[in-house]
């Protein structure tokens, strides 16, 4: 019996997906609605269009986590990172491509593949059982259609429209001589939050700094779409200078063991992940421009050295809450003949988006053939991105993450030449983490491709 899967959507997740089904010897028909129809941020008839040319961003596999998934992706024949080799231009340590060569370089191979039928048709509700296993790859920009199909099919709450991101910071960058660990009221367990204070010129000079910050733009697609569980907290300031103290920043309940003093205001930090290696800044959704946030929030104390795994910002953003709605093999509990695949599943990035693609296209090959997928290792980046989708460690603050060296599980200690036993840090410690990443990589793909 011949196998058949369908793909919805040719971005780089639905690109990837398809082209390792059909390397798989699965028949695929890759559904993509340009040219008929184009979302507001395409231009390009052809597939995985990107929006600039750096949008790879580094290569640097020892010491940056996306490069990392690009050198992880290249060991699994991934067709995007084939693309994006064949097409790159001289840009120091970033992988950029020729954008038009890079999408041409995909849709030829696509379209050429005696696998794989491209059929331009925009699906505007969910597959059902009988239209065999489907990959949703539509990614964040998702047409209204199929966007509402999916809200009734998994509850309304569920799906978001509207990433608003507070920044992410490494925990080992925390000055704790400054900080402190405590829950309001001593609620709950004291390390779920860290305390950074404020006194009162501090707290009048960071509301300052916010007023005057400059903001991001938004798209001509994109609408403010504010409520106020979660407006960014530039907004909250310009209500008041007062707003915050009585918001996310508000001192009550806390105790500083470093001072005497009242705290006049508290920035808490709250868990992240389930290893406990980047801590989120409550409250802290923006539209301040990257560089901003790290002056800004710098200013903060014990935050002075702090290093950001992922900076605020707010954007539209189409997205489901993977922990609570996929399983380990990005199937819809519920329906479990429909999987998700990139930005849709709440991975943040085109590389990322990619190599989740390429992850549904291994497991829905091998459910095809009546074999179990075997997971990739948990201390590769491929595991990592699976991780953040389905860990239900908080999936009340569950958001889009790039990936990043915090979400790797912690290496061993080191012993040193005077015996002594500590964590690596730094550009050692990423290295590590990327040697050990790459070696099981290797060897889960030789084991399981």
């Amino acid at each position: 019996m011949e196998l058949k899967a369908n793909v919805i959507g040719a971005g780089l997740a639905g690109a990837e997906a398809a082209w390792q089904l059909a390397q798989s010897k699965i028949k695929v028909v890759l559904y993509e609605m340009k040219p008929e129809h184009h979302s507001a941020a395409h231009k390009s008839d052809n597939f995985a269009e990107l929006v600039c040319s750096n949008s790879l961003r580094s290569d640097d596999y020892l010491h940056n986590a996306v490069g990392l998934l690009h050198q992880e992706m290249r060991l699994a024949k991934s067709l995007i990172m084939e693309a994006a080799d064949k097409t790159k231009v001289p840009a120091g340590g970033a992988l950029a491509v020729d954008r038009e060569g890079f999408s041409a370089y995909i849709t030829e191979k696509l379209k050429t593949h005696k696998n794989i039928e491209i059929v331009h048709k925009e699906w505007q509700s969910l597959p059902k059982a009988e239209d065999g296993l489907s990959i949703i790859a539509t990614g964040p920009l998702t047409s209204d259609s199929l966007a509402q199909s999916i809200s009734q099919a998994v509850g309304g709450e569920k799906l978001s429209f509207y990433d608003a991101i507070a920044p992410v910071i490494y925990k080992e960058s925390i000055d704790f001589s400054k900080a402190w660990y405590q829950s309001r009221y001593n609620k709950g367990d004291k390390y779920d939050y860290i305390n950074c204070p404020l006194n009162k010129e501090q707290y009048e000079a960071f509301v300052q700094d916010l007023l005057d910050g400059e903001k991001g733009e938004f798209h001509d697609f994109e609408k403010p779409a504010y409520f106020d569980g979660c407006l960014p907290i530039e907004v909250m300031a310009e209500r008041g200078k007062d707003t915050l103290m009585y918001g996310p920043l508000k001192p009550v309940g806390l105790t500083n063991p470093h001072s005497k003093e009242k705290p006049y205001a508290v920035v808490q930090l709250r868990q992240d992940n389930k290893e406990d290696t980047l801590r989120n800044m409550v409250g802290f959704q923006t539209k301040l421009k990257h560089p901003e946030q790290v002056r800004i929030f710098k200013k903060i104390p014990g935050l002075e050295n702090a290093v950001f795994a992922r900076l605020g910002g707010i954007h539209k953003n189409t997205f489901i809450k993977s922990p609570l709605l996929l399983d380990n093999y990005l199937r819809l509990k519920k329906e479990p003949h429909i999987m998700f695949a990139g930005q849709i599943t709440g991975c943040e990035g085109y590389v990322e988006s990619a190599s989740i693609g390429w992850l549904a296209g291994y497991f829905a090959a091998n459910l095809l053939k009546d074999k179990e997928p075997v997971l990739p290792p948990r201390e590769t980046a491929f595991g990592c991105q699976l991780a953040h989708l389905t860990d239900k460690t908080d999936i009340e603050h569950y958001q889009p993450m790039n990936i990043n060296f915090g979400l790797f599980p912690e290496l061993e200690k080191v012993q040193t030449p005077n015996g002594k036993w500590r964590h690596l840090k730094g550009a050692d410690k990423k290295a590590a983490l990327s040697t050990r990443a790459l070696e099981a990589c290797e060897r889960w793909l030789n084991e399981n491709t």
